[in-house]
């Protein structure tokens, strides 16, 4: 993201900020701006240029007033800022192809499935920056596996077409989640249209026929001249 585009996210997120919220920005700001400085502040605009002024926000610098806005009990806007809510055109990376989609939804499946509570430690090892995992747990605090969905969803809009499922279960082993990760893998296995098979489908297949298996009978056909 540009300067100018990046201007244009903070013009957006002031449109939005009533003066209540502006308010409680100021009160969380009190160690970092002065109370003079903060009696000239009149709205996000301003807000944002003492920040800019004193390190605390630029492009790719963006931690800090993301932290002001959940705390502030603006979700929507710390996403706004962080591009989470951004149309194609916003910088959008280019898009999976159908085969590595289609794997990374059998592994959100599989991953919300099984990761419960924690999301949070898995979410750290796929490098997604602490402040969205704090957006996420607000918008999805009640449901342990939407919150795994969701954080999927964003780790695969920050890697755009360079997200990959070897990523997920690396992560997932990193974390010591090894029998997810063994899920996963067995899933991944069994591709459309049954060409593979996993490992855990063929014992189960196996486990169900009779051991020996009967051997075929070969077929006995009588000389044609015998039968006449």
């Amino acid at each position: 993201m540009n300067d100018s585009d990046f201007n244009a996210n903070l013009l957006k997120i002031s449109n939005q900020l009533s003066s209540e919220d502006l308010e409680k920005i100021k009160f969380l700001c009190q160690g970092l701006i002065g109370k003079k400085d903060q009696e000239k502040i009149s709205s996000g605009q301003r807000l944002f240029q003492l920040l800019t002024e004193r390190g605390k926000l630029g492009v790719g610098n963006t931690d800090y007033l993301s932290w002001l806005l959940i705390n502030i009990q603006r979700p929507d806007l710390s996403d706004t800022l962080l591009g989470l809510h951004a149309g194609p055109g916003a910088g959008a990376r280019e898009e999976l192809d159908q085969t590595e989609r289609a794997k990374i939804d059998i592994a959100t499946v599989v991953i919300s499935q099984n990761v419960g509570r924690s999301w949070r430690k898995f979410g750290r090892k796929l490098g997604l920056p602490e402040v969205k995992l704090e957006s996420i747990s607000r918008r999805h605090h009640a449901d342990l596996e939407e919150t795994a969905v969701e954080l999927l969803k964003e780790w695969r809009k920050s890697q755009g077409a360079e997200a990959r499922t070897e990523t997920l279960i690396k992560a997932l082993r990193a974390c010591e989640f090894n029998l997810t990760a063994d899920k996963v893998e067995d899933k991944l296995k069994i591709r459309v249209g049954g060409c593979v098979l996993g490992s855990s489908f063929l014992l189960k297949l196996l486990g169900a026929l009779p051991l020996p298996l009967p051997l075929p009978l070969p077929l006995i056909t009588a000389p044609v001249h015998l039968l006449t």
